[in-house]
C-alpha cells in the first residue's frame, strides 16, 4: 500500500467562488487544490457579457494577491437575451471559455435562466459554429414532476433532442447524480461530457437524513440512491475521458444552510481533490484519479495539460467543523468533522 501519491496539479471544471467579502476565501481554497477552474456565472447580478467575465476574473485575481499560481477560467450565464455576437466574443477572449445553462427556478440564483431553449436557436447555431462549449445543469423544472426524477427527465425530453438539433454542439451535462445521465453520456456523440462531483460520488440520498435532517449535505441536484452513486462511481473510475472532476463546490454561510429555507450546495473545495482520492482509493482505483483529476478536462477544453505536479500523503486527519468564510460569516465544509486518509501536501 503506497504512502503518497503524485499527479499532475488538477483543474476543477465547475466551482462557485461568490463575490465579495467571501471572495478571498473561497479563491484561495480552489488555488491550494487546483491550477485552473471553470468559474460559474450565477451571481446577483449574473455575468451575463465577456466584459462583466473579465471584471469577475480580475477581482479573482485581486483576491488571490500578486503572482498566483491559479487561473480563473469563466463561465458566461446564458439567457433569453444572449445573442449571436456574444457567442463570438467568448470564442475571441483568452480566458473566457463556455455558456451555462440554467433552466429558470432550477437552482441557485437561477431566476435569470432560460425558460425556452428553442428560442435559442441562432445562439445555439453559434456556439456550435464557434466551437463554444455549452455546460448544463441538466434538470427539468416542472413543478409536478418528482425532484429525484428532474435529471433523468430532462436528459431524455430535452438533451437528447438537443444534441440531434446541433450535432457539432461541444456539451458538459454538469454535476451528473443519475445511472440515466451517466450511460447517456458515455454512449453519446462525440463532443459530449460529464462532471462529477466528489459529494455524489461519496453520499447518496440517506445521507439527507442520516441522524436528521443534514442541512449541508443538501445540494442541486439532489443526491439520488445508491444504485446511482454506484454508477457514477463505475464511469468515474472507468478512465473514461467523458468523465471528469467538477467540484461544484458552493459555499454559503452556515446560517444560510441551517435557515428555514436552506440554501443548496456543498462546500467541498477546501478537501477536494482528498475527498476524490478517498473514493478512488476505496474503489482500489487510485492510478485513474490523474486522469479524471487532471487530463480529461483539460482535453475537453483545448487547454495544455499542467506541468507541475502535487503530492497527496496516506495520512490520517479531521475535516475541521468550520471554516470562516468572510470576516463575519463561517462555512461548514463537506465532510467537516469526519476524517480522511489522504492530505495534500
Amino acid at each position: 500500500m503506497a504512502d503518497f501519491l503524485e499527479i499532475t496539479r488538477p483543474d476543477d471544471a465547475h466551482v462557485h467562488l461568490r463575490d465579495g467579502a467571501a471572495l478571498g476565501c473561497t479563491a484561495a481554497f480552489s488555488a491550494a487544490q487546483f491550477a485552473r477552474a471553470l468559474v460559474m456565472p450565477n451571481l446577483l447580478p449574473p455575468v451575463t457579457g465577456v466584459a462583466e467575465a473579465l471584471a469577475y476574473r480580475g477581482r479573482i485575481l485581486e483576491a488571490l494577491g500578486p503572482e498566483p499560481e491559479f487561473e480563473p477560467l469563466m463561465a458566461l450565464y446564458l439567457t433569453d437575451e444572449t445573442r449571436p455576437a456574444e457567442v463570438r466574443r467568448v470564442a475571441e477572449t483568452p480566458g473566457v471559455l463556455a455558456f451555462k445553462l440554467y433552466p429558470k427556478g432550477a437552482t441557485t440564483h437561477s431566476q435569470a435562466g432560460v425558460t425556452r431553449l428553442a428560442a435559442l436557436a441562432p445562439t445555439l447555431e453559434a456556439m456550435q459554429e464557434h466551437g463554444v462549449p455549452l455546460c448544463i445543469h441538466g434538470e427539468a423544472t416542472d413543478p409536478g414532476l418528482d425532484v429525484f426524477d428532474r435529471e433523468k427527465i430532462f436528459v431524455a425530453e430535452t438533451l437528447a433532442p438537443l444534441l440531434e438539433e446541433f450535432p457539432g454542439l461541444r456539451v458538459v451535462l454538469e454535476h451528473i447524480t443519475t445511472r440515466e445521465a451517466a450511460q447517456f453520456v458515455g454512449a453519446a456523440r462525440a463532443g459530449v461530457a460529464a462532471t462529477i462531483t466528489p459529494q455524489h460520488l461519496l453520499l447518496n440520498r440517506n445521507d439527507l437524513f442520516a441522524g436528521g435532517l443534514r442541512p449541508h449535505h443538501y445540494c442541486l441536484p439532489l443526491l439520488k440512491r445508491a444504485v446511482h452513486q454506484r454508477e457514477l462511481q463505475r464511469v468515474a473510475i472507468s478512465g473514461n475521458p467523458r468523465f471528469f472532476l467538477g467540484s461544484d463546490s458552493a459555499p454559503h454561510s452556515a446560517a444560510a444552510k441551517e435557515s428555514a429555507c436552506g440554501c443548496a450546495g456543498c462546500f467541498c473545495a477546501p478537501v477536494a481533490i482528498e475527498l476524490y482520492a478517498e473514493v478512488f482509493d476505496a474503489l482500489d482505483a487510485l492510478d485513474k484519479l490523474e486522469g479524471f483529476a487532471s487530463h480529461f478536462a483539460a482535453e475537453f477544453y483545448g487547454l495544455p495539460r499542467n506541468t507541475s505536479r502535487v503530492r497527496l500523503e496516506r495520512k490520517t486527519w479531521r475535516v475541521p467543523e468550520t471554516i470562516e468564510l468572510s470576516p463575519t460569516e463561517e462555512s461548514v465544509p463537506l465532510w467537516a468533522g469526519r476524517e480522511l486518509s489522504w492530505k495534500l501536501a
